[in-house]
């Protein structure tokens, strides 16, 4: 997601770029497809505010886009004081649009289909978030309250979340039946994998760490042949069981790339050193030199 900063003025630039101004109006059309053709009309729920506004629509019949907009209020304001005044602003304009999406569409049910609504419209309220969160806005307010959460109880990310959606889908299970809820789990994993598979990409960055005795070699396939940048740790190698004593100094080669790319890096190795140990980190976020560089290049 793009980086603000706090106290800066609202930039109209990043807001009225085209480029994420389509971002955001197609994460808006994914998710009321998903909610219209096949959520609201099958009684299914997804986490977060959105989860709770489905779950009250359904229980009370109140109007769908105005319970979204209601809830999110406090977390907008929230995000304007603490995030940045940009945020706030753009994650405005994408709940009114997707409201305004869920009052004036109207699709008929795509399926009736409890595993098929589960699975595809998971998967398009999903990828719906997260567009809009690759334009730097956000259509669920529980992102920004997990984030505040997190640093005063110091539960991680995932224990928040899961708590959170425990009591919706209790409640689901209560008011529509437990194999209701349950499908409605399915739906909730199918969106957090869609989110975080649109947000991070195909090409996620991954960190790629490297201990050869050909280290050299290493170092000149990945700078020379492949263009990447490398960080060199000074390290030892051994402290094997039964060798305890034995060690020797190594060179441990850090260099960061896509997940399209490591197979063909793996196999590029071992015809260097086929004992070569190489073990692989997620990145969540990686920016700045040979990257920086690049991207301006594209």
């Amino acid at each position: 997601m793009t980086a603000y900063h706090k106290n800066k003025a609202i930039e109209w630039s990043h807001i009225f770029d085209l480029k994420n101004m389509l971002l955001m109006l197609a994460g808006v059309c994914c998710a009321v497809f998903a909610m219209k053709g096949f959520m609201i009309p099958n009684s299914f729920m997804d986490g977060g505010i959105t989860g709770i506004s489905l779950l009250i629509h359904e229980v009370f019949h109140i109007n769908i886009s105005l319970l979204i907009i209601v809830f999110n209020i406090p977390f907008i304001i929230l995000s304007y004081r603490k995030i940045s005044k940009t945020f706030a602003v753009f994650t405005i304009f994408a709940e009114l649009l997707l409201a305004t999406g869920l009052v004036f569409i109207e699709l008929p049910p795509i399926t009736n289909d409890k595993l098929l609504i589960a699975v595809f419209g998971g998967a398009l309220i999903g990828a719906g978030i997260g567009l809009v969160i690759r334009a730097g806005a956000i259509l669920d307010g529980a992102e920004v309250v997990v984030v505040f959460t997190k640093r005063r109880t110091g539960f991680s990310t995932r224990e928040i979340i899961m708590v959170f959606n425990f009591l919706i889908f209790a409640g689901a299970a209560f008011h529509l039946g437990i194999e209701t809820a349950m499908y409605s789990l399915i739906t909730f994993f199918t969106a957090t994998w869609a989110t975080e598979y649109v947000v991070d990409g195909i090409e996620e960055h991954t960190a790629m760490n490297i201990i050869s005795s050909n280290h050299e070699e290493v170092k000149r396939l990945l700078v020379n042949d492949l263009g990447k940048g490398i960080t060199v740790f000074k390290g030892e190698r051994g402290y094997l069981p039964g060798q305890y004593d034995i060690k020797v100094e190594c060179e441990i080669i850090v260099t960061i790339i896509s997940r399209l790319e490591i197979k063909v890096i793996q196999e590029a190795l071992e015809k260097i050193d086929p004992h070569v140990f190489v073990y692989i980190q997620s990145v969540k976020e990686a920016t700045g030199g040979i990257l920086k560089a690049k991207a301006h290049v594209k």
